[in-house]
């Protein structure tokens, strides 16, 4: 593109990724995520109002979108930065959270995993630690 024609045609900035995780059950997600890994319900909808397809749900500022309907795939992976997962361990393992990968030291971070109802997996990992062996 031209000088001029950046000019009149600002670049576009990113500003946020969410994921959408595909489920099974929308309505046993929700409370997954909400009791066990202390996410809030920011909204839900549907075709009908009596059985939403598609939600949000968030912690920290930071959202996933669940769906039930054609969006993805059951399955989905989903990388979230944590200041420290330390806290985060136990926390989510005081609330009876199965860990499927328990804190591990890689080159790229210090990271523990877990899988939702569906099999969807969220990986959350904080900054690789200096004193522990790193794992290849």
């Amino acid at each position: 593109m031209s000088e001029a024609a950046s000019a009149t045609h600002p670049t576009a900035r990113l500003e946020r990724v969410v994921p959408i995780l595909r489920v099974t059950d929308l309505r046993a997600s929700l409370r997954w995520y909400q009791a066990l890994l202390g996410f809030t319900r920011d909204w839900e909808a549907g075709d009908d109002p009596a059985k939403p397809t598609i939600a949000s749900v968030s912690r920290d500022g930071l959202a996933v979108m669940l769906t039930e309907y054609d969006q993805g795939v059951v399955g989905g992976w989903v990388w979230v930065g944590v200041n420290d997962i330390e806290p985060l361990v136990d926390e989510l393992t005081a609330r009876g959270v199965e860990l499927v990968l328990p804190p591990t030291n890689f080159s790229w971070a210090y990271e523990m995993r877990v899988e939702d109802p569906d099999g969807n997996v969220l990986r959350f990992g904080s900054d690789t630690r200096k004193d522990l062996p790193v794992k290849a």
